[in-house]
């Protein structure tokens, strides 16, 4: 099915495509919403208006990316999706921060764009067509080198954008500087439209060719999980502390689809459509539950005009609805039943689990060790959000921006109780979703899913043949329910109506405490810092003003931790091509006859070569 003009068919809506047109609905939907009270007040007429050109721009190229069925003309909606997400981030022009993280975002952009295009060329060398089709088709008769490249420029290229480790530098640039309805769309949805590129180039076109193709994807998508939870536990900028978990889940979506790559290749067809499924489930609820944490981030942003947590607090009572929502959010991340998180990564659980009921000895060891990385993770992320949660919303303001915040405005509070419900329903849901996922996982994998049942019914879901019975989260919400309403009726009932009495807590003591005695992030973080200091590599910064001999005016302490990726692979790499880029200044003599010699050997160069290629 497609649209025709001049007789030729230039979309296309198969299901997967279906399935990335309906996540880009369900976040861009509520951020429109949001964008109504969040631009207001903030930004002149002129400002908004441009902001809503660029944010309708913005979703329909998303939505071009992921419908077009032609090579060329995906990367045209790429490269349109790419420049309107750039002037998105670099809408706050008064900002230094901005301009920094806008140019960081368009050169590895760029980059990443440039290994796309030449996995296409090299596709098209052999098809003579930009066509999906036809692309396919050229794919089968490739010399398995060849297709080897193109994985490896096509991993490069869509992880990039993605932001898979260690690609992923300009993200936490990025994403905290747009504005936090664009944050949501780019963490929600942009970074989404790589793994849609995935599946359909690798997967579906290409074909998965070897074994080590899904390996790399796993071994990757852990080294993202594991890194993202780290640098996010370490962080106080609760922008900053949600674009790394986007890291984290992007790594979480991967493990699905690189699982189902290694079943494909096992000739496991029924755990390679699950283990797809799974890593689908997670990239919608990704796009919920971020795109919630997002708008809440932007909600305590615009009410206390900080990012800092240590700089708030006690924003519960101020911003109730902001809090509950933000709250939601922070438990479905978490993996916390019965919310739409811990759907899919108990799925993707399952996927390894039945890797270890019927790979071999190898695959067993393999699998074993992602569940692992998966477990820990989950428990790192809920760590962070205690943190997140904790901090933010709860004890004493540690800020007058803080003691004097309000609750947002109408459409703000509708966008996050829009998310939060959804959060909650693709949990309570699980089994007819999995249903309508299994026929876009078959179709992505060319896999008759006509026999394959996931599903009993609408409480219980169980892979075919697996053995083992697997209870859906409606079944946990109701026992969580059950449990917690016992629980009250008996305290009610033991206890009675007695008076309630209210004074100060407890405080160890001391007297006249204040916001500066409570737990801080820093503290939260510290032993996790000095768990991880291998990797992090904290360090500290610390000054004393004396008083007199004897006594200490103010004393100040910092703990940093060194950016690993970008201290020691950009700034080398940058030193490099700037030391490169000074010698080939030489060449620029400023002579038109030596610029137009260059021009003829270049030209000569390409005539010689043009048939070997």
């Amino acid at each position: 099915m497609g649209y025709f003009i001049n007789n030729t068919a230039f979309l296309s809506f198969d299901p997967l495509s279906v399935f990335f047109l309906a996540v880009i609905g369900l976040v861009s939907f509520p951020s429109a919403i949001y964008s109504i009270g969040y631009l207001k007040d903030h930004y002149s007429p002129q400002k908004i208006a441009l902001g809503w050109a660029l944010f309708i721009a913005f979703v329909l190229s998303m939505a071009l990316v992921v419908t077009v069925k032609n090579a060329f003309l995906f990367l045209i909606a790429w490269e349109l999706m790419s420049l309107v997400s750039y002037f998105l981030v670099v809408f706050d022009t008064e900002h230094e921060k901005s301009i920094k993280a806008g140019a960081i975002y368009i050169v590895m952009t760029h980059i990443g764009t440039a290994f796309i295009i030449a996995a296409i060329l090299i596709m098209f060398k052999y098809a003579h067509s930009f066509d999906f089709p036809a692309l396919k088709e050229a794919c089968l008769a490739m010399p398995p080198g060849i297709k080897n490249l193109i994985f490896i420029l096509f991993l490069i290229g869509f992880g990039t954008k993605a932001g898979i480790v260690p690609l992923h530098i300009w993200l936490p640039y990025a994403h905290p500087q747009a504005p936090s309805h664009i944050s949501s769309l780019m963490s929600g949805v942009m970074i989404k439209t790589a793994i849609y590129g995935i599946i359909r180039f690798v997967i579906m076109i290409l074909g998965v060719g070897s074994l080590w193709w899904g390996s790399a994807i796993l071994v990757i998508a852990s080294i993202s999980c594991l890194v993202g939870v780290i640098y996010a536990l370490m962080e106080h900028d609760i922008k900053r502390l949600l674009a790394y978990h986007s890291v984290e889940n992007i790594g979480i979506i991967l493990l699905g689809v690189g699982a189902s790559m290694v079943f494909m290749k096992l000739n496991m067809p029924i755990p390679a459509v699950f283990a797809m499924i799974a890593g689908l489930y997670h990239l919608i609820n990704h796009a919920l539950f971020k795109g919630l944490l997002f708008l809440g981030a932007g909600s305590v942003y615009k009410a206390t005009g900080k990012r800092n947590m240590e700089k708030m607090g006690g924003l519960i009572k101020a911003m109730p609805w902001t809090a509950a929502t933000f709250l939601v959010g922070a438990m479905a991340i978490s993996a916390l039943p019965p919310l739409n998180g811990f759907v899919s990564e108990w799925l993707t659980l399952q996927a390894f689990f039945m890797g270890l009921a019927g790979g071999t000895i190898g695959v067993k060891i393999f699998m074993g060790a992602l569940a692992g990385v998966l477990a820990l993770t989950g428990g790192l992320a809920a760590a962070c959000f205690v943190k997140a949660f904790g901090i933010t919303f709860l004890a004493m303001p540690r800020s007058k921006n803080a003691a004097e915040a309000k609750e947002s405005p109408f459409s703000m509070k509708f966008a996050m109780v829009f998310l939060a419900a959804l959060t909650i329903i693709f949990g309570l849901a699980a089994a007819p979703i999995i249903k309508i996922l299994t026929g876009v996982s078959g179709s992505a994998l060319a896999i008759d899913t006509a026999n394959i049942n996931f599903t009993l019914n609408n409480f219980i879901i169980t892979p075919q043949g697996a053995g083992n019975i697997y209870l859906s989260p409606l079944i946990a919400g109701m026992a969580l329910i059950f449990i917690g309403a016992a629980t009250a009726a008996t305290l009610y009932f033991a206890l009675g109506k007695s008076k309630v009495v209210i004074n100060k807590t407890w405080d160890c003591g001391y007297y006249k405490l204040n916001s500066r005695n409570e737990y801080t992030a820093t503290a939260f973080s510290k032993p996790f810092r000095i768990a991880f200091d291998f990797f992090l590599l904290p360090y500290r910064k610390t000054e004393k003003i004396w008083d007199s001999f004897y006594h200490t005016k103010s004393f100040t302490y910092e703990v940093y931790t060194t950016p690993v990726f970008k201290q020691y692979i950009y700034e080398p790499a940058l030193r490099a091509i700037l030391k490169i880029a000074n010698k080939m200044k030489k060449i620029q003599s400023g002579s038109m006859h030596l610029y137009i010699f260059y021009i003829f050997i270049t030209i000569l160069t390409l005539i010689i070569f043009m048939d070997r290629f």
